[in-house]
């Protein structure tokens, strides 16, 4: 079985085409079981860290709607993460509500610190963490590509909620990996993904912590439908390695941790 703790849709606004059938495609070409998937669509600043103009703003809620509809139509396969926007917007009731109202398909908060500049830490970010604690949701969050998105800032974070599950998608994206093996031992709480994230990473990370502590995620489908088999210039993904290489490194029960179970205990999944 493969769960693929990271995927989204949507995105235009920052220039990535990730729709909702290709995600589908690629999850049956790539024989991924189930998805936790957010929207792009809730990004508030460019790659430049920019913001972005106001036509281009997408609520927090419109973002949500979208793949709570993704996810009711293909409920066997789709689980959502909840995108927020602390800069633009912050909590409003009405998510609280669309979240309460659809917690058998919700199973994570979403912080994006490089596409909304605003740090895990930051008073804007709290009433989210607030909300992730109430409603017993783990918090995925963007590591990587500038300050408010540092691994040392999510795992201040997580000692700030102890109760919270709390996971550095891409282990510091364009990092050496070092800073988050090293917060993974900190915090009982923290947790990392295989996005972008090379496969010595992970073995390592098994080999100091054991198999709990890293879930399988990819960034599906930013590099199109084959993103599990190459970019778009046709270089092998690092995901072939955690398909075809990886098993032969780490034992069995450690390999369907990564790739399966821990997402299932993490999350809370109905498998």
């Amino acid at each position: 079985m493969r769960i693929d703790t990271h995927i989204h849709i949507g995105g235009e606004t920052v220039g990535f085409q990730m729709s909702e059938d290709v995600v589908l495609e690629a999850m049956k070409k790539y024989q991924i079981n189930y998805a936790i998937v957010s929207n792009g669509d809730a990004a508030e600043v460019d790659h430049e860290q920019k913001l972005l103009p106001e036509k281009f703003q997408i609520s927090q809620e419109a973002a949500l709607e979208r793949v709570l509809n993704f996810s009711r139509k293909h409920p066997s396969k789709i689980g959502v993460a909840v995108w927020v926007k602390p800069l633009t917007q912050g909590l409003t009731q009405e998510l609280e509500n669309m979240i309460r109202n659809n917690l058998d398909i919700i199973y994570a908060i979403k912080l994006h610190p490089f596409h909304s500049n605003v740090a895990p830490t930051d008073e804007k970010t709290i009433p989210y963490l607030e909300l992730a604690k109430k409603y017993h949701l783990p918090v995925i969050s963007h590591t990587g590509g500038c300050e408010a998105a540092s691994p040392t800032l999510l795992y201040e974070a997580a000692k700030l909620y102890p109760s919270v599950p709390f996971i550095m998608a891409h282990m510091g994206l364009g990092s050496d990996n070092k800073e988050a093996l090293e917060l993974l031992g900190k915090a009982e709480n923290l947790y990392g993904d295989t996005a972008w994230v090379p496969m010595k990473t992970t073995i390592e990370a098994i080999e100091r912590y054991g198999s709990k502590k890293m879930l399988f995620g990819s960034d599906t489908p930013i590099d199109g439908v084959d993103t599990y088999l190459c970019n778009p210039k046709g270089e092998r993904s690092l995901y072939q390695d955690y398909f075809h290489v990886l098993p032969d490194k780490i034992s069995k029960t450690a390999y369907e941790d990564l790739m399966y179970r821990n997402a299932v205990n993490l999350f809370g999944l109905k498998m």
